[in-house]
C-alpha cells in the first residue's frame, strides 16, 4: 500500500512539475494579457498557418454603389502567397483590382491570377493601384467604420481581418470598358 501511494504521490508531482511551466504566476499573467492587449491594439490582423497579414486596413467611405479597401499585405513565410478572392458582408461582389494606363487614362480592372505577396515580402493595396473592389455595397460606409473581410488565400487558409472606414477623395480611376 505505501509503494502504491508514493507511487500515486511521485506521478503527482511530475504531472505538477511538467504543467508548472504552462501557468504564469498571477503578476506575471496580469502583466502579458495587458501587453497582449496592447500588442493587440497595434499588430496587423493575422492568419498564421498562411505567414499572412495585412497592416493598416481600411476601406474609402460612400454612401452608396462602389468603394474599395487598402492596405498592405505581408508574408512571413518562406514561400510566395496568392490572394485569389475576396468577400464581405458589405458587398455581394469584391474583385481584386489593378489600375493600369490605358488609351491615357488610368482604369481598374480585375488582377488576372490575384495579388502575390513575395516570401518575406509585401504587397500594397492602395489607392491607384492594386486594390479590393466592392461592387453593389449594401449599407453606407462612414468615418470609422468596421468592416469585416475574408481573403481566399490559394491552396491556404483564408485571411480574415476588419477595416476601417476613412474619407478619402482620391482614386477615381475609370473602369475598363465593358466593367461597369
Amino acid at each position: 500500500m505505501f509503494v502504491r501511494h508514493a507511487l500515486v504521490l511521485a506521478a503527482t508531482a511530475v504531472a505538477l512539475t511538467a504543467c508548472a511551466d504552462a501557468y504564469e504566476p498571477a503578476a506575471q499573467a496580469t502583466t502579458s494579457a495587458q501587453a497582449t492587449t496592447s500588442a493587440q491594439a497595434t499588430a496587423p490582423a493575422t492568419a498564421p498557418a498562411a505567414g499572412l497579414s495585412i497592416t493598416d486596413p481600411w476601406v474609402k467611405t460612400t454612401k452608396e454603389g462602389m468603394t474599395a479597401a487598402f492596405g498592405t499585405l505581408v508574408n512571413s513565410g518562406a514561400a510566395p502567397v496568392t490572394i485569389v478572392s475576396g468577400a464581405s458582408p458589405l458587398s455581394p461582389k469584391i474583385e481584386l483590382h489593378e489600375v493600369v494606363e490605358s488609351g491615357g487614362k488610368m482604369v481598374m480592372q480585375p488582377k488576372e491570377g490575384g495579388f502575390v505577396v513575395p516570401a518575406g515580402g509585401t504587397h500594397e493595396l492602395k489607392p491607384g493601384g492594386d486594390h479590393i473592389m466592392l461592387m453593389g455595397v449594401t449599407e453606407e460606409v462612414r468615418p470609422g467604420a468596421r468592416i469585416s473581410f475574408t481573403l481566399q488565400v490559394q491552396g491556404g487558409a483564408p485571411l480574415e481581418f476588419t477595416a476601417v472606414g476613412k474619407d478619402f477623395a482620391g482614386g477615381e480611376e475609370d473602369y475598363q470598358p465593358g466593367h461597369k
